[in-house]
């Protein structure tokens, strides 16, 4: 009993551990866009982040309850098996944090416990059923529909601003946009708290199942709840710049009309699938929405070499976590001394994954509307060529004048004197 109250201590330590490395993973789905944009000052947003996660985390257990006794056969599910699916999940969320890649925390964490549960006890211990329809189609819906709601909601906001006549109602205009990007951010930091920290409500609950601390099928209880919000709340605020860098500014050039539809867009799908149970991948959301409001602009230009990288690292997710919760879960089998092991194993390759981080650090200068060039001198885990060129490649956002000229035409101007005379017609 001794050893299975260690167990299970240990387990929900790590579980709190994955909710930190989830909160500074996730930051860039509420906050990227606003601080790409100059809306928010960088550690003005993660604060801002911070507290709304923690508010998040106690608006509703729905997902929690859908991952304590949805998606894993409780019946005899060893504690190990949890503390397995964790190891996998923590370290895919580091090496994805470390290359600046936007993949799900959701899914690694599912991928993790699938393939913990298998090598337990057999496929039969994964409800198939429940995997498919409240993981995996989510999964393959959430970033079409965020887009095409954000694609239509920055196409009707560009119309309705193309009534602007000068530079002062613009000016005006987007001070507008960027005060409802703020409050957009806010609920999209509102969803993910209530989304993704549910996560890590339901993996502590379901290890006080297999502990028999607590009755199957229970609710988290109130001390979970603290613990899981207060966890994310704080990754949050520590900020994941890396992948803040390349959400901000490595998908599309976002102006403020774009990152309030995109923000919005994202929100109200991460709070309907909250409502619903469903335990959607808010990384999945927000990607699709941001890459819906760049193509929602006239003449704004999607870097689909960016966003196929994150398409493969999405579909990496799930099986790569779950070959990490195996291979953990293969060693726990062994005794205590594989758990230990798998323990040491944890922290040496998360250490090294930090260490490789302070060759090329990424902080808060880096991102922004100012921080771009800081961002691409200060280093990228990415190839040349792919997220870091086209961060480089991102100028800042563009003056009044400019921003209107978008709004009448998808033709650039000639370069030179030439595109000084607008009376002068365009040659082919």
């Amino acid at each position: 009993m001794e050893h299975i109250t260690l167990l299970l201590a240990i387990v929900i330590v790590t579980a709190l551990v994955f909710d930190f490395t989830n909160g500074f993973h996730d930051t860039a789905n509420a906050m990227a866009t606003t601080i790409s944009t100059g809306a928010l000052k960088p550690k003005t947003a993660v604060a801002m982040s911070a507290v709304l996660n923690l508010v998040g985390a106690f608006l509703s257990v729905e997902v929690a309850k859908t991952i304590s006794g949805g998606i894993i056969n409780e019946n005899g599910l060893r504690t190990e098996v949890i503390f397995a699916a964790l190891v996998g999940a923590i370290l895919w969320n580091l090496l994805t944090w470390l290359v600046g890649l936007p993949s799900s925390s959701s899914h690694a964490l599912f991928g993790g416990l699938i393939g913990a549960a298998v090598m337990s006890a057999g496929w039969s211990s994964v409800d198939g059923g429940t995997v498919v329809t409240k993981v995996l189609l989510p999964a393959v819906a959430a970033p079409f529909v965020a887009g095409l709601a954000a694609l239509l909601a920055t196409r009707l906001t560009y119309r309705i601003g193309g009534k602007i006549r000068n530079d002062a109602q613009e000016k005006a205009t987007a001070k507008g946009y960027r005060a409802g990007q703020i409050a957009s951010a806010g609920l999209v930091s509102l969803a993910h708290g209530t989304n993704d920290a549910q996560k890590t409500m339901g993996i502590i609950t379901l290890a006080l199942v297999t502990g028999g601390v607590l009755s199957p099928g229970a609710n988290p209880p109130v001390w979970v709840i603290v613990s899981a919000g207060l966890a994310i709340a704080l990754g949050t605020y520590l900020g994941g710049w890396r992948i803040i860098r390349t959400m901000g500014s490595g998908l599309t050039e976002l102006k403020p009309p774009q990152g309030f539809a995109a923000q919005t867009s994202a929100a109200t799908v991460i709070l309907a699938s909250s409502h619903l149970g469903f335990s959607l991948s808010t990384t999945q959301s927000c990607s699709g929405a941001v890459m819906g409001a760049g193509l929602g602009r006239r003449g704004g230009v999607v870097r689909w070499s960016t966003a196929t990288r994150m398409f493969v690292a999405w579909g990496l997710t799930l099986p790569a976590a779950g070959l990490v919760g195996a291979g953990a879960e293969f060693l726990t089998k062994q005794g205590t001394w594989g758990v230990v092991l798998v323990a040491l194993l944890l922290v040496a390759g998360s250490g090294a994954i930090w260490v490789l981080s302070r060759r090329k650090p990424v902080g808060q200068d880096d991102v922004g509307p100012g921080g771009q060039n800081g961002a691409t001198a200060g280093g990228n885990a990415e190839p040349a060529g792919v997220v870091t060129t086209a961060i480089a490649a991102v100028s800042p956002p563009p003056t009044a004048a400019q921003a209107q000229h978008d709004l009448k035409t998808t033709i650039p101007a000639p370069a030179g004197p030439v595109a000084a005379d607008p009376a002068r017609p365009a040659t082919v």
